[in-house]
Formats: structure tokens, sequence, C-alpha cells
């Protein structure tokens, strides 16, 4: 890789203000001084130093975060903050959102900049479940459960089949196999009752990491890795 392409990929700039920490001798790669734009490098192996601090490289990044409310899972808006505005020093990475969660619905969102683990993980032929935390205007009714356990009928057709978990009083835990427009605020409207607040907590066995405050992020490990394929 360029050295130029690869310290603009990791955020140290513009192509053209790369060129100048270059032009001023900042640059060092394995300890020698690199002014020349187009020289090659490894960046898996190969030692960047740029002023004094190391660079260390990275390719696909996979974050879990835990989504606060007012904000739009998108790249960008230009009415509305996005849940890029809460990572902005891994904007550079061309991170995106795997999904979406509504700009009033908070909880577990994943990002990511690798386009075919967006691709396992939402397309409509994975299933890949993913768990809501609901509170409802009305209590669930046993008729709910065996509602959604069939399949209701919304606008745009039958939805596949989803299990609905009574909580206390109006807390209950819906997890659907697909993702259609507000899905979830839907399916309450089909059994007469309304969505007042919703959370995700978990996609496939992945939940939401609870040390996580609302806005926060952290990287997923290995073993988050393993929940998602199950």
């Amino acid at each position: 890789m360029r050295i130029d392409k690869f310290l603009a990929n990791m955020g140290l700039g513009t192509r053209t203000e790369v060129k100048q920490l270059l032009k001023k001798g900042l640059v060092e790669v394995n300890e020698k001084k690199i002014k020349t734009p187009k020289s090659q490098i490894d960046p898996e192996t190969d030692k960047v130093v740029v002023d004094g601090e190391e660079i260390s490289y990275v390719d696909n990044v996979y974050m879990m975060l835990n989504k606060p409310k007012g904000y739009i899972s998108a790249t960008e808006d230009n009415a509305h903050q996005t849940v890029l505005d809460l990572i902005p020093e891994f904007s550079h990475l061309g991170i995106f959102p795997v999904g979406r969660l509504d700009k009033d619905t908070e909880g577990l969102l994943l990002l990511t900049n690798d386009g075919q683990f967006n691709h396992e993980l939402m397309s409509p032929k994975k299933h890949v479940s993913k768990t809501y935390e609901v509170i409802s205007k009305y209590p669930i009714k046993q008729s709910d459960i065996e509602a959604f356990k069939l399949g209701v009928e919304l606008s745009d057709g039958k939805v596949k089949p989803a299990e609905l978990i009574k909580g206390n009083d109006r807390l209950s835990y819906v997890t659907i196999y697909e993702g259609k427009y507000h899905q979830v605020k839907r399916m309450f409207h089909s059994i007469e009752n309304e969505v007042l607040e919703l959370k995700r907590v978990k996609i496939a066995n992945l939940e939401l990491d609870e040390t996580l405050n609302s806005g926060e992020y952290r990287f997923l490990n290995e073993q988050d890795f393993e929940n998602l394929k199950k």
C-alpha cells in the first residue's frame, strides 16, 4: 500500500495534508524518514511513526454500540445526528451501521466497514433473530402470544412467526426473524396495542453488553462472533 493512502486511511488527513507531513520529514517507516508519497509499505508488518507517534493499522472494524434515542442509523443526514457522530474518531474508516434502528429506538446496534459481515447478518435469507425489549401501552395477553406465534398480518403481508414473552406489567420481549419497516411497532398495532419504548437487546445470541452506557461502544471479541453464529 502507498504510504500516502495508508496515512489518509488511518485518519491523518487528506492526501494533500498527508503529503505535507511527508514533505516535512515527519513520517518514518521502520525508523527511516520517508518523503515520497508513492513509497510502498506493508501495513501489517512495517512500523509507521508520524511526528513521534506510532500509527497502528486498522482494516476491518466490528463494534457494538448502545444506541441512544434521537440518532439516525445512517452514515449521514442533513437534519439529524447519526450514530457515526458518536464515534468521530473512526469516521475515516468508512464505518456504517449493520441494519438500522429507528430514531426513537435504542439498544444494540452493530457497526462495521465489512460489507460481507453486514450481508451475513442482514440478508433476508439468513433469518438472523433479533430480540427487543418492549414497553407497551397495554399488558400482553395470552392471545397476543398465540397471534405472534402464528405470524400476524400487516399491510404488506403476513410476517414470519415471532416469539412474544410476557414480562412484568407492560414489559415484554419479542424476537423476530426478519426486518420489515417498523416491524415490531406494526406488529403491536395489529394486536391493538402500542409500543411506547423499544430497545434491541439481542442479535442472534449476542446480547447487548450491560456495561455499556447509552452512547458507548466497544469492539467485538471472539466470543461475540461465536454468539452471532448461533
